[in-house]
């Protein structure tokens, strides 16, 4: 099996000669193998082993046994006792995902304050084939057919060339001693229901079952990597970014087979359900306007995209008020400057979008910059006193919801609009012959 074991380890480029690996020994036989297997071979190792307390001096015993395997192999040993129970009850989750959440980020914790390069876990074939089996109950992609990934960042499973047998006859042929966990045998959990009692029934199917699953997985790890690629190089043509929003070519959607499963394969990163990806789908041809949600983002259908923001968490600033005609004031995340000029000859007025001249003495202080609001009415610049809904104006400008979110206005102290900023100013306020002082105001905008 240390052939076997070696060989995995170079096929797989994980290159733990030379470097430190932490073990996470639980006692049992798993474990307990990957310990023997690492010192035969001269690698350099520590050992982790978390204390979940829910067996009494059964845990107790198990911390022990580590303890004193560590000791005779001469690897470093880091032990911690969790209240598991309490952690169970504080986040209302069950103890094997409590487990989980504990010892997880311990294990990086010990990784990066004694500089081991690699963590390693005992998960084994058996392991890897339960696992696909749950997330077939569950409901999976292609990502949830091939098992248990080999490496997940600084995370290695070195055992899953070896089925649950190998493991067991490796440790008999070699007297080593584990420690058994009586939960194992449980059927409270899913795990050992797929492991007890479906398994079994797979297997007098196909005794060959693990093997047949390790070729299988392969072939699915393969075909997830190829089509990833595919999609990928797809995706460069059909998403781009803007303003940190990601717009989705509802073209690019359109006219390629399998929309919902290309349109899943972005969304999917951002909180999305298949479920969900599949009513976004449908109502790609229809009208634009709709608003889809994640936990973390929007989708809004556009036009011409889907274009995907996060929901922003942070109180916007309701309104500022501004009590004189130079100064800088903060609204959100943008800023007002505003600064006096003379009126004179042949001073040149610069075009900008986000530039204004108002007429200084028709201002009544206090102003105020505020969000626009659905009944707003302003009189357009040019339209010689026309009055106009500013949502009109939005939608003519065909602006989609989330840049109408970002419209703010300056509103006069008797209640006028003077510019709709960014957009246009109001034409009751523009420069005349008889305006003695010009107002200059810029809004600037966060980078």
């Amino acid at each position: 099996m240390l052939d076997s074991f070696l060989t995995f380890i170079n096929q797989q480029k994980l290159h733990l000669s030379g470097q430190r690996t932490l073990l996470t020994i639980s006692g049992g036989v798993d474990s307990v193998v990957m310990a023997s297997l690492f010192h035969k071979a001269g690698f350099s190792a520590g050992f982790a082993h978390c204390n979940f307390g829910l067996r009494g001096e059964d845990s107790d015993q198990d911390e022990v046994f580590v303890r004193e395997l560590g000791e005779y192999y001469g690897f470093q040993v880091y032990t911690k006792l969790f209240d598991t129970k309490a952690f169970v009850k504080e986040n209302a989750i069950s103890t094997q995902m409590a487990a989980r959440d504990l010892r997880y980020p311990w294990f990086e914790k010990i990784r990066k304050e004694n500089s081991f390069d690699w963590i390693a876990t005992a998960h084994h074939a058996n392991d890897s084939l339960e696992t696909t089996l749950l997330n077939l109950v569950r409901g999976t992609g292609i990502a949830g057919l091939h098992g248990i990934a080999v490496q997940n960042n600084f995370l290695i499973r070195p055992l899953l060339f070896a089925t649950k047998d190998e493991i067991l006859d490796y440790a008999r042929q070699n007297n080593l001693s584990w420690r058994e966990d009586r939960s194992n045998q449980s059927l409270d959990y899913k795990r050992n229901v797929v492991r007890k009692r479906i398994v079994p029934v797979l297997k007098e199917m196909n005794p060959s079952l693990e093997s047949t699953f390790l070729i299988t997985s392969e072939k699915m790890r393969a075909a997830e990597s190829l089509l990833t690629e595919f999609l990928e190089n797809w995706q460069k043509d059909a998403v781009r970014q803007t303003d940190g929003q990601l717009h989705i070519s509802i073209s690019a959607l359109l006219t390629s087979t399998e929309p919902a499963y290309r349109l899943w394969h972005i969304l999917n990163n951002y909180g999305f359900r298949y479920s969900q990806v599949m009513q976004i789908a449908k109502s790609l041809r229809a009208l634009s306007g709709k608003i889809f949600h994640s936990d973390s983002h929007m989708l809004l259908k556009d036009r011409e995209d889907l274009i995907l923001k996060p929901i922003e968490r942070e109180t916007i600033t309701d309104s500022v008020i501004i009590n004189k005609s130079e100064g800088d004031y903060s609204f959100a995340d943008d800023c007002l400057h505003m600064s006096p000029e003379i009126k004179q000859p042949g001073l040149e007025i610069e075009k900008s979008k986000d530039i204004a001249y108002v007429d200084g003495d028709m201002l009544s202080f206090p102003l105020m910059v505020r969000q626009w609001l659905s009944g707003d009415i302003f009189c357009p610049f040019g339209m010689k006193g026309k009055r106009k809904k500013v949502s009109d104006v939005l939608i003519d400008l065909k602006l989609n919801i989330y840049q109408k979110e970002k419209i703010s206005v300056l509103v006069n102290g008797n209640g006028e609009i003077i510019w709709v900023i960014g957009i246009r100013t109001d034409e009751r306020y523009r420069i005349t012959d008889q305006t003695q002082t010009m107002i200059r105001m810029e809004w600037i905008r966060k980078i």
